[in-house]
This record gives structure tokens, sequence and C-alpha cells, in this order.
């Protein structure tokens, strides 16, 4: 049963959007992972999808699956690039890793319209703006 399973506090671990420039200098924004504990995160997998209203019509992106194996201690993991588009929906990233051979999991929301530079921050590790989730 579900309530069987026992849950853990995941502490110490962020996900960021990050402006950045790409290699001909052109803005994107890509979507990372933060490992601020002093310990390797483990089995890495980032689930994200998309969803909320625009105008009147229900809007939801296909759900992506990404594996970044391992994120060493005080380290981050490039989750995926995202687009300016869906900032004007909710984007959701569920995170799950193990830690002592045990499992967490914890979901992160940046609320519709969140993704903005007055809501910029000097993300740690990787020393760039965005927005974080910790």
């Amino acid at each position: 049963m579900l309530k069987d399973i026992p849950e853990y506090p995941v502490e110490d671990v962020a996900i960021a959007v990050v402006n950045e420039k790409n290699s001909e200098w052109e803005k994107e924004w890509n979507v990372y992972v933060i490992n601020l504990k002093a310990v390797t995160l483990e089995s890495v997998l980032v689930t994200s999808t998309g969803y909320g209203i625009i105008g009147e019509e229900e809007i939801k992106t296909c759900t992506l699956r990404h594996s970044l194996e391992n994120i060493p201690a005080n380290s981050f993991g490039k989750v995926e690039p995202i687009m300016e588009s869906v900032f004007v929906i909710n984007n959701e990233y569920w995170l799950s890793f193990y830690l002592n051979n045990k499992m967490y999991d914890k979901k992160y929301v940046f609320l519709a319209e969140s993704i903005r530079e007055e809501n910029f921050t000097l993300i740690p590790v990787i020393n760039k703006r965005g927005v974080m989730i910790k």
C-alpha cells in the first residue's frame, strides 16, 4: 500500500531555470537540477510537463523523461532546454534520486508567469542568474 512506503524529505536539492547564451550568442533557457549536498545524488530521473489555461483553452504539453545518472556533490545537471513560450503555463518537474540506498522524490512547479526577470536570483553552483525552487 502507498501508506506503507516511507517518504523522505528532499533538502538541499533545487531545480532552476537559467537564461543563457548558446554557442551562437543567442538567448536560450535551460533547466538544471542543482545538488547543494555534500554527497552524490544517484540514479537521478526527472519528468517534465507543462499545463494551464490560455484564454479559454486548456493546454497540456507532452511529458518528457530525463535520466541524468549521477550528480556529484555541489554540482548540477542539465535537464532540458525550455521554450519561453511555455512560461505562461505551469511547468512541473518531478525529481527522483537515490541517496544512501533510499529513494527520494519531490515535485517542483514553476507557476505560470513566475519565470521572469524580476524573480531572478543568482543560482548557486552554476553562478548564473535565473529562477530557482528549492
